[in-house]
């Protein structure tokens, strides 16, 4: 079966988080785990701890089938490295095994400035959430040669094939956004539409963000 990885600080996961891995997880009959970064390289620090932003990822997909919380980065520590987490996904699940990596058209355009961006082809299959307003029919140079050949519009190539494929996952509109959502709690603003029950209630109770 194809495994997903989906990585980020989910800092707090939010509704277009879970509709985004249960699109993915239906649309390409795949397992989605949910990485939540201990350091990430390319944004801010997370304003909630390790344990709490893994503890809401785990309230926000409980009722979400094919969807599981994959805590590896946060044991590893140190900068939160896709290409590591994708070569240690590789050596557990095999050779073989299809095994894809999903991310937002924004992050994807980004690529060329990731830590051995190069290696993350040869390790996984590339799945590429399309966004509004983030075009990639003209990609950088560097990204468009790289994965010149590699690009796919079929799901199962990304079951027969354990890596290397590109593929465009259209998820539906989703504008929710860990930012905004914090800003709406800073500023006392709506904020409990954006999150599952659960995780609302959990922000409430641990005081979180200001709340």
């Amino acid at each position: 079966m194809l495994s997903l990885f989906y990585g980020g600080t989910f800092d707090p996961v939010h509704r277009a988080h879970v509709a985004l891995a249960r699109a993915a997880a239906v649309t390409l009959r795949a397992e989605v785990r949910l990485i939540p970064a201990a350091n990430p390289p390319h944004r801010d620090q997370p304003s909630a701890s390790a344990e709490h932003r893994a503890r809401m990822l785990a309230l926000a997909i409980a009722d979400a089938p094919g969807l599981s919380v994959d805590q590896r980065e946060l044991r590893r520590g140190g900068p939160s490295w896709s290409v590591l987490t994708a070569l240690e996904l590789r050596e557990q699940l095999g050779e073989h095994a299809p095994l894809g990596m999903v991310l937002g058209a924004d992050a994807f355009l980004q690529l060329p400035s990731w830590h051995l961006w190069r290696e993350l082809i040869a390790l996984a299959h590339l799945v590429v959430v399309a966004r509004p307003g983030y075009a990639l029919a003209a990609l950088p140079e560097p990204l468009a040669q790289a994965l010149e050949g590699h690009w796919s519009t079929q799901a199962e190539d990304l079951h027969r094939l354990p890596a290397g494929r590109v593929f465009v996952l259209d998820a539906g509109s989703h504008p929710q956004s860990s930012s905004l959502l914090r800003q709406r709690l800073r500023e006392r603003g709506e904020w409990e539409s954006m999150v599952p029950a659960a995780v609302a209630g959990y922000i409430r109770e641990n005081h979180l963000y200001g709340c």
